[in-house]
């Protein structure tokens, strides 16, 4: 029950990695607040996690969303003592034929999404707050085709390090946690279908030295650490959840 009595606060946390994350949460003894995008799919999750969940529904990419969102978990809850920032969206083009719907898209969701949603959380950050992005593997790698995805990331990793030292004078604690291929719903959203998903899933896993795709809950446990006080001395840093995958370089 390492975080036991916290509040934590996971975007993106009705499917996926962020499911796998709030469920984790809860089980560390936390109050878990998930925000997402669709009402319907927000109140099954928090349903499923349990007790007293609340599901809160916003696009990140909107800003005033995003203050509804916090005003209400202000009203409700009153304070954050955990963020993990995980929302986001994966869209793959090569650079040749990325328009700037795509661009803006992407970052929108990626970057500017997360950015915002830290600046208004602030106010609710508690004194010795955990504040963890979802980042990738692939901001280590030269993928073909993920170049405004692996960008949008990187500046995640970017921006982890400046707040690391803009909150430590509240000892707020500033995070990433980089997953390398994770077997998650985002694959069933790509409109492929299963055996070139399945095929897709195979040519990853021989990309990571480990063998094998990940699991969200093998990411959770390590959001679940960089939240608790296990990591109390641990700040702007990278946590690589990859199998291996960046040490083996260029996909």
């Amino acid at each position: 029950m390492k975080l036991n009595n916290k509040i934590a606060v996971v975007t993106g946390g009705n499917s996926g990695i962020g499911l796998a994350t709030a469920h984790e949460f809860k089980a560390q003894g936390a109050r878990v607040v998930i925000i997402g995008r669709k009402a319907d799919a927000v109140e099954k999750a928090a349903k499923e996690i349990g007790d007293d969940t609340l599901g809160v529904t916003a696009d990140v990419s909107r800003v005033a969303d995003l203050d509804r969102a916090f005003e209400t978990i202000r009203a409700q809850v009153g304070r954050i003592d955990v963020l993990f920032v995980n929302a986001g969206i994966g869209k793959f083009a090569p650079l040749a034929e990325a328009d700037e719907a795509l661009f803006d898209e992407m970052t929108d969701a990626n970057f500017k999404g997360a950015y915002f949603t830290v600046q208004r959380a602030l106010p609710l950050l508690s004194d010795g707050a955990s504040v963890i992005f979802t980042s990738t593997v692939a901001v280590h790698l030269g993928m073909p085709g993920a170049s405004i995805y692996a960008a949008g990331k990187a500046a995640l990793n970017s921006l982890a390090k400046t707040l690391a030292i803009e909150l430590a004078s509240k000892k707020i604690r500033v995070n990433v946690v980089s997953p390398g291929p994770i077997e998650t719903p985002i694959f069933g959203k790509m409109g492929l279908a299963k055996e070139e998903v399945e095929k897709m899933a195979k040519g990853m896993a021989a990309k990571v030295p480990l063998g094998r795709i990940g699991q969200s809950e093998e990411i959770a446990k390590a959001v679940s650490y960089l939240a608790s006080d296990d990591s109390a001395f641990v700040t702007g840093t990278e946590l690589l959840v990859d199998g291996g995958m960046a040490q083996r370089g260029a996909a």
